[in-house]
């Protein structure tokens, strides 16, 4: 058997699939999806073997908190250029400050993209202490030095967020969580009111937020849709926490949510929908994904409405240390909002964990 017909015959076999698949995804829009999803959800679990192997030999050379910046770019670096999506991102060097809380808004599973394209080095994420016994993905987590937390009731669930801010403290580490909780995905661009965990790390640690930003890409993912395209994020400049304790937790959460949906609003499509007159506070139209599962750095989108009204300012000076006022009544808005981080006891879907899915 010649050399070339060593080359020749793999290629052979791989190349009817692929030309099959290929096929399919031309004939309609919803066999586009489901080949595309099949390749995304292929690659990922690619990557999750990939990430298994890196876990342990970074784990063995003492460079166990860069194992999660390796398999994200591995996984963008491959699933963008099978997806041809690519990301664009603004704001990239305050990827750089650290320790540093992490938040962005979490729309759906292809979340996971863009985390592959911007997950900085020496950075963690927290996932709920009973993962850690699981089979594979709890010693990933470990490997990886993910934080785990208590979230049996509020108690326990404010000491293990108060130790996860002395770990990140300790190894110089940055924390990457949702803080919404769940899934968002929806037309128009909003995002649900944050729980106060990632707060009440970033406050009780004194370190800076940093909020990362994916623009709604509802026209490009979701049910039925899976499309190709070029995707924006913006960074915005850390929020400092230096002089904040437990009781400013409330409005800090508010502020910067404020500021990342101005930010959302600013980078996504503006002929899409204006949001419902009490999206601030509304749950999203069913989010098109499958029951949640939470996973580590493999992360885990509407009906007539009123004119558009202009986003609000976006207060982007560095480390800018908040200070809450009281000498204006709040609005009816931000009261809902506050209610709503109120009533999402730490105990709640609410720290972070990468919530895995696809629409249905």
């Amino acid at each position: 058997m010649s050399f070339l017909t060593l080359l020749v015959k793999p290629a052979a076999y791989l190349g009817v699939p692929f030309y099959i698949l290929h096929r399919l995804s031309a004939s309609s829009p919803k066999a586009r999806y489901y080949v595309r999803l099949t390749l995304y959800l292929s690659t990922l679990g690619l990557c999750s073997v990939w990430g298994a192997i890196v876990s342990i030999a970074m784990s063995l050379a003492g460079r166990r908190f860069d194992v999660n910046w390796v398999v994200a770019r591995s996984f963008y670096g491959l699933a963008s250029r099978v997806m041809d999506i690519k990301i664009v991102v603004e704001g990239e060097e305050h990827l750089d400050t650290r320790p540093a809380v992490l938040v962005g808004n979490h729309q759906s599973m292809l979340d996971i993209l863009y985390l592959g394209r911007i997950f900085p080095k020496r950075a963690s994420i927290m996932a709920k202490k009973e993962l850690q016994w699981s089979p594979l993905l709890g010693q990933y987590l470990t490997a990886s030095g993910a934080v785990f937390v208590d979230r049996g009731n509020n108690a326990k669930a404010v000491r293990s967020l108060a130790a996860a801010g002395e770990t990140m403290r300790e190894r110089s580490t940055s924390l990457w969580l949702f803080p919404e909780g769940t899934r968002s995905q929806r037309p128009y661009h909003d995002m649900l009111p944050f729980k106060k965990g990632a707060f009440h790390v970033a406050v009780q640690a004194g370190v800076p937020i940093v909020p990362v930003i994916m623009e709604n890409y509802w026209h490009l993912y979701r049910k039925d849709v899976f499309e190709s395209g070029v995707l924006k994020m913006k960074v915005l400049p850390p929020v400092s926490t230096a002089g904040l304790t437990t009781k400013d937790v409330g409005d800090l959460a508010i502020r910067i949510h404020d500021q990342m949906v101005a930010a959302l609003r600013e980078i996504s499509d503006p002929s899409a929908p204006p949001p419902p007159t009490s999206a601030a506070s509304a749950t999203p139209a069913k989010s098109h994904d499958e029951p949640s599962v939470d996973a580590p750095a493999v992360p885990s989108s509407a009906s007539p409405t009123p004119a558009p009204q202009p986003p609000p300012e976006t207060d982007t000076r560095p480390e800018t240390p908040i200070t809450p006022t009281t000498s204006e009544a709040p609005s009816e808005e931000s009261v809902r909002r506050r209610e709503s981080s109120e009533n999402g006891a730490e105990t709640e879907e609410d720290e972070g964990m990468v919530l895995v899915g696809r629409p249905r």
